[in-house]
C-alpha cells in the first residue's frame, strides 16, 4: 500500500462520492438518493447570485451561497434563499441546514428564520467561528 497526500483531486472526490452514495443507499433502503439543488440569479447573462446544495429525504443542505457585492442588501439574497427553500419543500424536505463563518452571513440566515444550533470557535482562525444553522420548513 502507498499513502499519497496532495491538493485538489477531482477523480478522488468523484470516487469517494460514488462509494459513499453506495453506503448511504444501503443504509437507507427505499430513500431516493441525494439530489443537487442549485439556484442562480443572472442579469444580461452575468451571474449576480447563486446557491448550491442538495436534498436527501426530508433534509436539505446549503453548501455555498454568494451574492455579488453590489447587490448585497437589495433583496436578491432573500429571493435566492426563498427559491432554494421552495424547491426543497417541493422535494419533500422538512428542514434546511447551512454553515457560515462569522465573517460571512450568519445574520442573513437568522433574519430568514434560521436558528443557530452550535458554533465552533476559532475556526478557521482565532476570533472567527463556524456557525451551524437550521430552519424548519
Amino acid at each position: 500500500m502507498r499513502l499519497t497526500t496532495g491538493t485538489a483531486d477531482a477523480a478522488l472526490d468523484q470516487r469517494l462520492s460514488d462509494e459513499l452514495d453506495r453506503v448511504n443507499a444501503a443504509a437507507t433502503p427505499g430513500l431516493a438518493p441525494a439530489e443537487e439543488l442549485t439556484v442562480r440569479v443572472t442579469d444580461d447573462g452575468e451571474l449576480v447570485a447563486g446557491v448550491s446544495g442538495w436534498t436527501w429525504g426530508v433534509a436539505a443542505g446549503i453548501g455555498m451561497t454568494w451574492v455579488r457585492e453590489d447587490e448585497r442588501g437589495t433583496g436578491v439574497g432573500r429571493r435566492l434563499l426563498g427559491a432554494f427553500e421552495d424547491e426543497a419543500r417541493r422535494r419533500g424536505c422538512a428542514h434546511v441546514h447551512v454553515t457560515s463563518f462569522t465573517f460571512q452571513a450568519p445574520a442573513f440566515y437568522e433574519r430568514a428564520g434560521y436558528r443557530e444550533l452550535f458554533r465552533w470557535d476559532d475556526v478557521p482562525a482565532r476570533g472567527i467561528a463556524d456557525v451551524h444553522l437550521r430552519k424548519d420548513l
